[in-house]
């Protein structure tokens, strides 16, 4: 590619184009291998989250000629915190937005586990040790991140595009949308979430069953300094999660609780923020403090979905939640979708046929997200212990662990935080 080109991305919106230019040379190539296949391809990719933005960049970086549909009327989130841990930040590191993932997260210290009543500290993880740095990040900051990188990249975004049906045949994908719509595509990549169109018609619609947990999302204003830790008070049938946004000065809440009561699905419920400080009206002051300042919460209900058996059919492949989608006790979902984009891209770019590309990247994947979504649910009754002396001997056991082998606490995550998509071949 040669430099001083000018690389356009597109966005229309009821029919209007708004043309973002790109000024200056192009976009370094951030991959190793035959930079050559994927030249000029056309690809769709359904859905413009973090799953959708992030392959879109690291395919249209390998010159590909890359769309992005989304149903809303603007590429945003308004959503929450998330974290995003080593296996992630490599990705986004190898995308070229390591320098802005530093200015615009917080970069983390530790996860603390704590005592539900009383706040008493069980154990500390030491972030600080890990070779790839852990960050806390709002979720609309990374979604401008990666929109900001589509668009500089030569991406189009189509906005106010919710498809409704699709068709696979031996030359391509063909979507409908709810305005009777039909868009061609040689190649569909499904980035559209839990409730994925593209997920159904590779493998019939799930099932998903209600875990009879539900779990509160909040952001407040940070009461003085925010401590750069992901603290996790521990308590029975019900757990809180608290860690700083946007250098301390927000502080975000997510708070977890055992019921019966069935909940929707979709953290963009609203619900009375009385309802969540009852639910944990026996927690620490710590806490208490926290969330006497929630004016504004959102509930949903958690649901555990399997991970797709397959995630490819023809000219269609999935990924992100759409492939798997995971409870929230182990930070992963953005992780883990970032991991995907690289690797879906990387294979393309290694494979002669489509087919042999998405077999490849499943062959990369599956097992991995596979463990991760186990570990995420297994995670949850860690948390809450409900029988009182199994409680404290579990607390205990942990204290002393953490005591004596606080290297060993971190190590046991080697294989999630130390994984490195980015220097492997699918």
């Amino acid at each position: 590619m040669s430099g001083g080109k000018k690389f356009t991305a597109t966005t229309k919106v009821s029919g209007k184009t708004d043309t973002i230019r790109h000024r200056g040379p192009a976009p370094r190539c951030l991959f190793q291998g035959d930079d050559t296949v994927l030249i000029g391809r056309e690809i769709t990719v359904l859905g413009g989250g973090i799953a959708g933005l992030a392959v879109s960049i690291a395919l249209a970086r390998r010159g590909a000629q890359v769309t992005v549909l989304e149903q809303a009327e603007a590429i945003r989130e308004v959503g929450a915190g998330l974290q995003i841990s080593p296996n992630g930040v490599v990705v986004l590191r190898a995308l070229g937005l390591g320098d802005a993932l530093a200015e615009c997260g917080v970069r983390a210290e530790g996860v603390a586990l704590r005592d539900y009543r009383a706040g008493r500290a069980v154990v500390q993880l030491d972030l600080t040790q890990t070779p790839v740095p852990y960050y806390f990040l709002h979720r609309a900051d990374l979604i401008d991140m990666l929109a900001t990188a589509a668009r500089a990249a030569g991406v189009k975004l189509r906005l106010l595009h919710r498809a409704t049906g699709l068709e696979l045949t031996d030359d391509g994908a063909c979507l409908t949308t709810d305005l009777g719509a039909r868009l061609k595509t040689p190649l569909l990549i499904g980035a559209d979430g839990g409730r994925s169109l593209v997920r159904a018609r590779l493998n019939g619609v799930a099932k998903p069953f209600f875990t009879r947990q539900v779990a509160w999302r909040a952001v407040v204003p940070a009461d003085g300094d925010a401590a750069p830790v992901a603290t996790v008070h521990m308590g029975p049938g019900r757990h809180l999660v608290s860690y700083p946004l946007r250098g301390g000065a927000d502080l975000n809440i997510v708070a977890v609780e055992e019921r019966a009561a069935w909940t929707d699905e979709g953290w963009y419920h609203r619900d009375d923020p009385d309802n969540l400080r009852a639910a944990f009206a026996g927690f620490a002051p710590r806490v208490q403090a926290m969330l006497a300042r929630v004016d504004k919460v959102h509930l949903w209900g958690l649901h555990r979905h399997p991970v797709a058996q397959h995630w490819h059919k023809g000219p269609a492949v999935i990924l992100g939640d759409a492939a798997h989608p995971t409870l929230p006790f182990l930070a992963q979902g953005a992780n883990m979708a970032l991991e995907d984009a690289w690797v879906l891209a990387a294979a393309l770019a290694a494979h002669d046929t489509t087919g042999a590309a998405f077999a490849a990247y499943q062959a990369a994947r599956r097992d991995r997200c596979a463990r991760i979504v186990d570990t995420a649910s297994k995670n949850a009754r860690n948390y809450h212990l409900s029988f009182p002396p199994l409680r404290f001997a579990a607390h205990s056991a942990l204290r002393l662990a953490g005591a004596m082998a606080p290297d060993r606490m971190l190590g046991r995550f080697d294989w999630l935080y130390g994984h490195d998509v980015t220097t492997q071949t699918p």
